[in-house]
């Protein structure tokens, strides 16, 4: 989820496969397939752990991911945190989910945080065993870290076909040490070709991702991206977070996205975006998001149809794959945003999943190539 973003102005009527012709540039290709169509489930496993129902359209109780699965999603993606006091989500409960994922048939993308609770654009906090760590040293913590998560799956069937160095790392990542200060990009650049070696010394076809939260403006997204390509670092899959409220008009998420794919020659994938279908909250924890954009009412159809158009402007954009974030995190007691504090925590994300406060699906919402 993305943490302190820059408010934006909302957005928008950029419905179907018709851009303004100002989005046009004679380097993008016509509009292509989505062949990553995710979504990040990272709270489900402790839903079920408590007793969780889950019911499709039809009102019928079955496990989540299937209920996915036949809305259209392909892809999984999952968070690994370095050692969450409550223990959801570490290197063990993503090794047990994996296998839940890939008995399936879906894809996994790994979402490394490096860190002990949430990283995002806001706070990227060591994991507190690399605490008193310098560059050097979380060189080889954040080596070693994805080696043996990698490894870990792959040795069990499940090898990730994916896998992100950081999260929404817009200024870096295991700050101070990896943070970004006055454009100079070299200790981020070592932490990446770190991650990146890692990842390709387990498994040579998984595909390393470098996400940030830039959908925002093209000058956020090059500054970034120019950064780390001048310091050589190497990624397989440019991604971005697009959250309208906060990233502004999907005209300018066409223009983000068909500018770093045509600027770096890499492939890009929303690997997060999210609507609200309602500003009510159904715990006693406020709600992260409670305000939506102009033309998408806070309703299922509503965040239905932004999802329609978020995928279609990526799609037209030359995009590969979008992936909706928590769409599975209704509100189920004992299940908070909290890894400290996991039991009384509370859910600020209840309003933007895709399941209601019933635990049954927006039957509108899919997930489409």
């Amino acid at each position: 989820m993305s943490g302190s973003h820059r408010a934006a102005r909302a957005v928008l009527a950029l419905a179907t496969a018709v851009l303004p012709l100002t989005a046009l540039t004679p380097t993008v290709s016509a509009a292509g397939t989505l062949t990553m169509l995710g979504a990040d489930v990272s709270t489900a496993q402790r839903a079920l752990d408590l007793g969780a129902k889950y019911y499709d359209a039809a009102g019928v109780a079955r496990d989540p991911l299937d209920i996915l699965k036949g809305a259209g999603v392909n892809y999984i993606r999952l968070r690994v945190w370095h050692n969450p006091r409550s223990g959801y989500n570490n290197k063990a409960k993503v090794l047990a989910y994996a296998k839940a994922v890939k008995a399936r048939g879906l894809k996994l993308l790994v979402d490394f945080h490096y860190s002990d609770t949430w990283a995002d654009p806001g706070k990227q906090y060591k994991p507190a065993a690399w605490a008193d760590h310098g560059i050097g040293q979380l060189q080889t913590d954040v080596y070693n870290h994805t080696f043996d998560v990698c490894t870990s799956l792959k040795a069990q069937g499940t090898t990730p076909d994916s896998v992100q160095i950081g999260n929404e790392i817009n200024v870096g990542m295991l700050w101070n040490d990896g943070k970004v200060v006055n454009n100079d990009f070299t200790n981020l650049s070592l932490l990446l070709k770190a991650g990146y070696n890692a990842t390709k010394a387990c498994n040579g076809g998984t595909q390393v991702m470098v996400h940030t939260a830039n959908a925002d403006s093209l000058d956020h997204a090059r500054w970034f991206y120019d950064g780390i390509r001048s310091k050589g670092v190497a990624w397989d899959i440019t991604a971005l977070s697009y959250y309208c409220m906060w990233h502004g008009t999907l005209a300018n998420l066409y223009n983000v996205i068909s500018d770093v794919r045509t600027r770096y020659g890499k492939n890009v994938v929303l690997a997060e975006t999210a609507y609200p279908f309602t500003n009510g909250n159904a715990d006693s924890t406020g709600n992260s998001i409670t305000t939506g954009c102009d033309g998408y009412p806070l309703t299922w159809t509503g965040q239905a149809t932004n999802f329609a158009h978020v995928q279609n402007t990526a799609r037209n954009a030359g995009a590969i794959g979008v992936f909706y974030w928590e769409p599975t995190w209704y509100a189920v007691p004992g299940n908070g945003w909290d890894p400290a504090d996991i039991d009384h925590s509370g859910n600020g994300w209840d309003n933007m999943a895709v399941f209601n406060w019933s635990g049954r699906v927006n039957p509108e919402v899919r997930w489409t190539p």
